[in-house]
């Protein structure tokens, strides 16, 4: 079986190209032009350059292949309201999604955002039966990664596409040379976090989503949604265990509620003048405030996910950040990372 992996070049993408090597699959790779982020050097890819926003370049990426896991997405929280984000996160979707029907591939795992479904405290951890809450943030991340989901189960009951959607939470691991979530691990190992807040997340190793991805091929159920959820930790347990793993001191100082929605608004008001992108906003505020715990049960009863220890995921990113400079000074770190973006 040939599989497809769009945005294959990023963290998860990654994992994803050397759990389907592994296994024997052939592998072709849809890269974005110009960019080389050194992340799938050496492997034994076939390399195809090309858009998402591309019909033809969809369409020249599928052509031969029986399957497509699908991982581009625009994360960004700031702006807000962003037509870019829609564009990534839902029309690329909707074209691979019709491409995939033209050419009557086999298989689309499409790696959506635990964010498609509510979340809900540790004693009860949101589900797939959860729904989607997070429109009240007002984030066009959100709101685009839920309207893409529902547009492919949609097309799943209309038009039988073979879809299987995996959810994944806040993931951690090597090659994130973006820095994406890795940028967490800096703060803190750099001691540029200021403290922490009452909310508090579901971290996962990348590793972990991308097993689940590549078994999502032939056992996931079309039509469904997996949570790919790991460990519910507060910020401040997050915090702690990076710190430690980093052997620095965690962030001691508790940012009440008010204290930082205050801090969000001003922020999203200088921001809104300036046009710069503010350290934190009224979105990240309310985020950061809220408890947002996810249950993986389905995706471990149905698709054998992993359930590695976050320290595990925690230490392999932390050690790739390390080798690759990201740790460093600014300027040291710059020259240590050319090639990598």
């Amino acid at each position: 079986m040939k599989v497809l992996v769009t945005g294959a070049d990023g963290m998860l993408g990654s994992y994803i190209v050397r759990e389907l090597l592994q296994r024997d699959f052939a592998v072709r790779a849809l890269l974005q032009p110009a960019r080389h982020t050194g992340t799938l050097d050496g492997l034994a890819i076939e390399a195809c350059e090309g858009d998402v926003l591309v019909r033809a370049d969809v369409l020249r990426a599928i052509d031969g292949c029986d399957a497509v896991i699908h991982t581009v997405a625009s994360t960004d929280i700031w702006p807000a309201r962003s037509r870019a984000t829609w564009q990534l996160n839902y029309d690329a979707v909707v074209q691979l999604g019709e491409a995939l029907l033209e050419r009557g591939l086999s298989k689309l795992v499409h790696i959506g955002s635990a964010n498609s479904f509510g979340p809900g405290p540790r004693h009860a951890a949101g589900t797939e039966e959860s729904p989607y809450t997070d429109g009240r943030f007002g984030l066009d991340y959100q709101d685009s990664k839920y309207a893409a989901q529902q547009w492919l189960l949609q097309q799943h009951r209309e038009r039988g596409l073979p879809v299987s959607i995996i959810n994944p939470t806040f993931m951690f691991g090597a090659y994130d040379s973006k820095p994406g979530s890795g940028s967490m691990i800096i703060a803190v190992a750099q001691q540029k976090t200021p403290g922490y807040t009452r909310g508090g997340k579901s971290y996962v190793h990348a590793r972990d989503v991308a097993v689940t991805a590549v078994n999502a091929l032939t056992a996931g159920r079309n039509g469904r949604c997996y949570l790919a959820a790991g460990e519910n930790l507060s910020y401040r347990e997050a915090f702690r265990l990076i710190a430690e793993i980093a052997d620095v001191a965690p962030p001691r100082l508790y940012l009440p509620p008010l204290l930082t929605l205050c801090v969000g608004a001003l922020g999203s008001l200088a921001a809104s003048v300036s046009g710069r992108k503010p350290r934190i906003s009224l979105p990240m505020a309310r985020l950061a405030n809220t408890d947002c715990y996810y249950s993986n049960q389905r995706a471990v009863g149905e698709l054998d996910m992993p359930t590695s220890s976050l320290r595990d995921a925690v230490l392999e990113a932390y050690s790739w950040l390390r080798e690759h400079g990201y740790l460093e000074a600014e300027g040291a770190r710059s020259a240590a990372t050319q090639g990598l973006r």
